[in-house]
């Protein structure tokens, strides 16, 4: 279809996942009027397609057999008004997950054990179509801001018992209520807060990322004063 050089690497697989993942989140969320129009019953055969630029389309299925990609759910539009608006969204989001699995894994077919492995953890840290649809989870949320009762430095124990401050990280050794960042999401790949990941806050903008990510290790982190992410560091540089 429209691929050019496939991805290879487990992080050029995730991002055509995510990249796909977001057009689809877009027809069935904020643009779902002009998708459920598409979706004529009276029309042939159609598919709902996520492409790597993070667009989406209705658009028959490739000609070709096999095709160079695995297909969508074929003729969603036939039961679009045979069943309550919500319900049958709902079964398109559940399709298109499946999809966007097997896109990943077919890219993915080269990768070892421990690359599959880690390419599923990443995919499985995003909200699935369906939860974001039947809104289990939420499409987009901002981070928990805080009160100004609680500072944004974490504390942190280290091995010998110490007690250091360090920029505002999330990860296992957080010792603050899991539930204040229940609803943050990676402000890079829109993953939900998980106390067993490592995460990092911006100092400027006040979003939270994954560690892996925005590739920043405890370690690395340690040595941060103030942690600008990535979207604030090309501002500055502008």
């Amino acid at each position: 279809m429209e691929m050019g050089s496939s991805p290879r690497t487990v992080e050029e697989i995730f991002k055509d996942f995510s990249s796909r993942r977001s057009g689809i989140v877009r027809a069935l969320t904020t643009d779902v009027d002009d998708f459920y129009g598409l979706c004529d019953p009276e029309k042939e055969n159609l598919c709902l397609y996520g492409h790597p630029n993070e667009t989406w389309e209705v658009t028959l299925p490739a000609e070709e057999v096999p095709p160079e990609l695995p297909e969508p759910a074929l003729g969603i539009n036939f039961a679009r008004d045979g069943m309550n608006r919500k319900d049958w969204l709902s079964l398109v989001a559940v399709h298109s997950d499946s999809w966007l699995l097997s896109v990943a894994f077919y890219f993915g077919a080269r990768l070892n054990r421990n690359e599959r492995k880690r390419l599923f953890t990443m995919m499985n840290d995003l909200p699935t179509l369906f939860e974001i649809v039947t809104e289990r989870k939420p499409a987009k949320d901002k981070p928990t801001t805080d009160s100004g009762s609680k500072s944004r430095v974490v504390t942190k124990r280290t091995s010998d018992g110490q007690v250091k401050s360090t920029p505002k990280l999330m990860d296992e050794s957080y010792e603050e209520d899991d539930d204040e960042h229940s609803e943050t999401l990676c402000g890079s790949c829109g993953g939900n807060y998980n106390a067993d990941e490592f995460w990092i806050g911006c100092d400027i903008c006040e979003r939270w990322y994954h560690g892996k990510c925005v590739k920043i290790t405890p370690a690395k982190a340690e040595s941060i004063k103030q942690y600008k992410c990535p979207s604030c560091m090309k501002r500055s540089r502008q």
